[in-house]
């Protein structure tokens, strides 16, 4: 279960939509070991697609140093579908390389860059293997 607090569920929520119709995507750090999302860190998808997410390996390869360097890690890895449902496509899948993270989806499909709603599920992604697990919002 992913545990999170409203704000970042709200900070996610937001990042999708301000890059609608692009896929937005970014991590959400936590202490190490402790599977709590902590510090909400928004990337550049650099791949700017619609259908497709990628971060900056320079930006990436900072952020590792940066969560290294504070004892986090990555608890929440997250990124938008601005056409489709809120579930991992092959694709993800195959990128999936945090056994531990929990791979949030925010889908934009019924609301763009507006108010409305967003649909938003956590998945667990380990070899391949794809659970679905609850979502609850903790003050």
């Amino acid at each position: 279960m992913l545990r999170i607090r409203p704000e970042l569920v709200d900070a996610m929520v937001a990042h999708a939509r301000a890059d609608h119709p692009d896929e937005a995507c970014g991590v959400i750090a936590g202490p190490e070991g402790s599977d709590r999302p902590e510090r909400f860190i928004p990337m550049v998808n650099a791949a700017r697609s619609p259908t497709f997410y990628e971060f900056d390996s320079a930006d990436l390869l900072r952020l590792y140093r940066e969560m290294d360097d504070r004892d986090e890690e990555p608890v929440v890895i997250y990124h938008s579908h601005t056409a489709t449902e809120a579930y991992p496509s092959r694709t993800d899948i195959s990128y999936a390389s945090e056994p531990l993270a929990h791979y949030v989806l925010i889908s934009t499909r019924e609301c763009g860059n507006d108010e409305g709603p967003a649909e938003v599920r956590s998945f667990r992604i380990v070899d391949g293997e794809v659970t679905e697990e609850p979502v609850e919002i903790v003050a």
